[in-house]
């Protein structure tokens, strides 16, 4: 039997179950450059993948200079205060040169109604709706950034936390380069549950090759001593699956743009340090994979224990 569901680009048709291979991960990909393609104004419509890449400018509050620090040190990706040293350099070589359209592919995933939709549109529309609506399937948005005078790019990829979309929803983890598992601060059963989103997320993708965010919402309706309560306890978790936490509010915003630069820094960093060296230069490639290294990861991480299987 088949189900459709709807994205902002359009409807299309899949499986219910056994949705695995419908469409790859580069078909989709593919799909939604064609659809940036269309939204650019007229005269900008030479958008490629390789070679020059014509854009209209990044807006002026979606520019990284400083490496945006950690919500709580204690459980963070990245020790450090500033950018790397090798990524700096690159970057400067870059600024008098032609740089390729660089994405990375980013996931949210977490229990129904703790908040996805609405971290994600507090973000990239500056709003938010109290009026609730289940994520049909999968959605995504397109956020562009500058970082250290380099265009990037995330996709947010919107996720359904629905039972009966799981299959459609884990056909598009496919190729993500960080994953962001979403939590009510309010609801403990919600962070108990993070453990197997994280397992599904996995089972697409390699565990040494993603960046992982732990990410408590709905901080204001939640009183001191009861957000003193579960964050340790999200923090604890945290760092067992070696990812960084983070605590904020879409109704008003707190901790939302601080965390989204934070995830578009690290991703970067890890993106042009891997392409460095893999490439032996500092010559940045046209696409970027995320390939976590110890430099920027906590410095005892393990390989994942029954994640992928």
């Amino acid at each position: 039997m088949l189900t459709f569901f709807f994205t902002k680009h359009g409807k299309r048709e899949l499986p219910l179950c056994g949705a695995r291979g419908v469409f790859s991960g580069s078909k989709i990909e593919e799909d939604h450059l064609e659809s940036l393609r269309r939204r650019l104004p007229r005269g900008l419509m030479s958008l490629r993948v390789s070679g020059m890449s014509v854009f209209p400018p990044v807006r002026r509050d979606r520019v990284i200079a400083q490496l945006p620090q950690a919500f709580r040190k204690e459980a963070a990706l990245h020790i450090t205060e500033e950018f790397n040293n090798k990524v700096r350099m690159a970057c400067q070589e870059q600024r008098t040169g032609t740089v390729g359209f660089k994405i990375s592919k980013v996931i949210v995933v977490g229990d129904l109604a703790v908040g996805k939709t609405c971290l994600i549109n507090r973000f990239c529309k500056d709003a938010f709706d109290k009026n609730y609506k289940a994520t049909i399937g999968v959605d995504f948005e397109m956020e562009r950034f500058e970082v250290l005078g380099v265009p990037f790019s995330l996709q947010l990829w919107d996720t359904a936390g629905q039972e009966r979309f799981k299959c459609i929803a884990s056909t598009y983890y496919r190729g993500a380069q960080v994953v962001i598992i979403a939590f009510d601060v309010n609801d403990i059963a919600s962070l108990g549950h993070a453990k197997q989103w994280l397992e599904d997320a996995l089972k697409e993708n390699d565990p040494t090759s993603v960046q992982l965010f732990l990410v408590g919402t709905k901080k204001d309706l939640s009183s001191p001593a009861q957000y003193s309560r579960i964050e340790q306890d999200a923090m604890k978790f945290a760092r067992e699956i070696h990812a960084e936490y983070w605590a904020v509010s879409s109704l008003t915003g707190e901790n939302v743009k601080e965390f989204f630069f934070r995830v578009a820094a690290l991703a970067f960093e890890t993106n042009v340090l891997a392409e460095l060296e893999k490439s032996g230069s500092r010559q940045i490639g046209d696409v970027v994979r995320i390939n976590s290294t110890s430099s920027n990861l906590y410095a005892t991480k393990k390989k994942q224990a029954n994640c992928c299987q």
